[in-house]
């Protein structure tokens, strides 16, 4: 156990701020929520996909309370990291002010999956799992 109680602030950002950088912040705050405290957003929020919502309902983290934010509300904030999850935001906000360590890892959007809505759901499933084992390996105890 580290000496302090100081959560480690974590922001998560993509794109529209609606699947991936959401379904992160659900997943780190579900997993480590007594260490870290996750926030996200986007460059162009857009609204959280139901598809996203659904498919962490599945494993037991509620997100339908979150909403799509803008990186601009969090300017002046001190974050311990700053990941983005997306090509496209490392592209369009390769740094973000405030961040101590910045991390990347990219994700495929699971919302260009157009077919029917099995086909979706099983790439939000997938892509879940993927940042799920993410976080595991990035964000246990080797960060204190």
């Amino acid at each position: 156990m580290s000496w302090h109680n100081e959560k480690r602030k974590v922001l998560f950002i993509c794109t529209h701020n609606s699947a991936r950088s959401q379904m992160a912040e659900g997943l780190l705050n579900f997993l480590y929520g007594d260490r870290y405290e996750a926030h996200s957003a986007g460059t162009n929020p857009s609204g959280v996909s139901p598809y996203a919502i659904k498919v962490m309902a599945e494993i037991g983290v509620d997100i339908s309370k979150h909403r799509s934010k803008s990186i601009e509300e969090f300017r002046g904030i001190e974050f311990d990291y700053v990941v983005t999850v997306c090509d496209h935001a490392k592209e369009t906000c390769p740094f973000f002010p405030g961040g101590k360590r910045y991390l990347h890892k990219g994700f495929k959007d699971p919302s260009e999956t157009k077919s029917d809505e099995n086909r979706i759901l099983g790439e939000f499933r997938k892509v879940r799992d993927e940042i799920k084992e993410w976080i595991e390996k990035t964000f246990s105890e080797k960060h204190e």
